[in-house]
């Protein structure tokens, strides 16, 4: 049965609850790419995201007979508060399960938002064994199914934030970015924009980690990921519905890939324009009409002086989590560089290295005196450009001191910078691995305690970051022996991990 998304999109109930956010400038962003870049403030919703337009939108139309036995979803995040917010205005029951995981502070707003009409249910460890617990209750209670992404009215009630996007700015536009998880909003987005004005090309944009959409296309097919990056925890889908692959597949684009770096670099540049504090989701088109930009300038076709804009789809973030991205929105902006460099342990060999550096500003400076004849410096240094770091690295090395650039080693700036001077002649048949895990409260014991204990842990590195994932650095003590018995402890571990044994870094600061 073919939907006409253009009339569901224009009679689309979601004006009882939303809002017609704003569509505003960003001044400072826009001067710096040289092009007019716009931020759609869905962050500015009652709900602090987009996601109360679907969710009503799918519950208003749902007849009195099922409003009245009541609806159920499954969420820890920013659909619940959507669905709860629309059962207190329809005055209907609803159901949300969540992970028993769910912080506190999550589950008290949803109950917040639904009042006496909304109960929440607390079930598993995990989003699909929420999601698995919902679907047995729908079945068992006769509840309607209010899905995040995956059908036809939700994706039509996010859809008319593409109608107010044309409505809001008459003139040319260029590109419209838009963030995917599962791809309810770009498909919405999509099916009207391109049945209105065909000629703006609208552009998906997913993380490195998360990138279920992106391989979708490619495939042709839905493709299924085994695990998926939690820090941008609003798209973190591990498969894409079909209905919104569908038209993702005919009306998009192209769909741009940013990392966790440069989605910290983007909540900074909103904030910088509006004072407003994005989620790693919300700033997530921000960051891929950057990226955009930012490859076309390494073509004969750079975009200037044309319209952008920018869905800003979020804004519930944890308060905690600001102190990573701050840490990391320097390195996404390309303004901070980080080296390894091998100094010769002699007088004067360190205010030498002091002196290359120059005025630029130094961001971190880790040395210990070294017993060698050489001692290894763990340096950050404050940059106008991405090219600049390679011109320093040259420098140092055309001077004498042997240079690893680390500006992109993920082990180097989340754990390295802060275990320099940590060698052990002790720490025989090591292996190193980065690990993450989701962060609750008494993760990190739950998972040292799974490490298997005849393997002896020789290294830890953690550090709560407020979110939602926990990252450690561990050092095992395996003997070769026992490597086939290892290997299948990381099989069946079933945590995200990473073998940095061989990573340059290691050798130079631990090994």
């Amino acid at each position: 049965m073919t939907i006409d998304y253009l009339k569901k999109i224009l009679t689309a109930r979601v004006y009882d609850v939303a809002t017609e956010t704003p569509l505003e400038l960003a001044p400072t962003l826009s001067q710096r790419y040289e092009n007019r870049i716009y931020f759609k403030r869905e962050d500015m919703q009652s709900v602090f995201s987009f996601k109360i337009r679907g969710a009503y939108n799918k519950m208003a139309h749902l007849s009195e007979a099922q409003r009245k036995r009541g609806v159920i979803c499954a969420s820890a995040g920013n659909h619940a508060q959507g669905v709860a917010l629309s059962a207190a205005k329809l005055g209907c029951r609803a159901l949300i399960v969540m992970p028993t995981t769910t912080p506190q502070v999550k589950i008290d707003a949803v109950k917040a938002r639904g009042g006496a009409d909304v109960e929440v249910v607390l079930h598993g460890e995990s989003y699909t064994d929420a999601y698995n617990h919902a679907l047995t209750l729908e079945k068992e209670q006769k509840l309607t199914f209010v899905h995040p992404f995956d059908d036809p009215d939700v994706i039509a009630g996010q859809g008319t934030i593409g109608m107010e996007i044309l409505r809001q700015h008459a003139g040319p536009i260029h590109a419209i970015f838009v963030a995917i998880g599962g791809g309810g909003l770009i498909s919405g987005v999509a099916a009207y924009v391109k049945q209105i004005r065909p000629d703006i090309k609208i552009i998906g944009v997913q993380t490195l980690d998360s990138d279920a959409m992106a391989r979708s296309v490619k495939a042709g097919e839905r493709v299924t990921l085994a695990d998926v990056g939690l820090f941008s925890d609003g798209t973190a889908v591990r498969l894409v519905g079909e209905e919104t692959f569908r038209l993702t597949q005919q009306y998009v684009d192209d769909i741009i890939i940013v990392d966790t770096d440069a989605i910290c670099a983007a909540i900074k540049d909103v904030f910088t324009d509006t004072r407003s504090i994005l989620e790693p989701a919300g700033a997530l088109a921000i960051a891929g009409a950057k990226a955009y930009i930012e490859r076309a300038a390494l073509t004969k076709n750079p975009i200037q002086h044309e319209t952008l804009i920018t869905i800003a789809c979020g804004a519930n973030m944890n308060f905690d989590r600001l102190r990573f991205v701050a840490e990391r929105a320097e390195l996404g902006e390309s303004r901070e560089a980080v080296f390894a460099v091998t100094l010769p342990e002699q007088r004067g060999s360190f205010k030498r290295f002091c002196s290359l550096v120059g005025p630029r500003n130094v961001t971190e400076f880790n040395y210990r005196i070294s017993d060698q004849d050489q001692a290894h410096v763990f340096v950050g240094i404050q940059i106008a450009d991405r090219h600049e770091s390679g011109a320093l690295a040259r420098r140092f090395e055309e001077n004498g001191f042997k240079t690893l650039d680390l500006t992109h080693d993920e082990l180097a700036k989340a754990h390295i910078r802060h275990l320099v001077g940590g060698k052990s002649s002790l720490a025989q048949d090591e292996l190193l691995y980065r690990f993450e895990f989701p962060e609750r409260p008494g993760a990190l014991m739950r998972f040292l305690d799974s490490m298997a204990p005849n393997w002896n842990i020789s290294l830890c590195h953690y550090r709560s970051q407020g979110g939602d994932v926990g990252r450690i650095l561990i050092g095992l003590q395996v003997p070769p022996d026992e490597m086939d018995a290892f290997a299948r402890f990381l099989t069946t571990l079933g945590y995200r991990y990473w073998d940095e044994t061989a990573n340059p870094v290691y050798k130079l600061f631990l090994g």
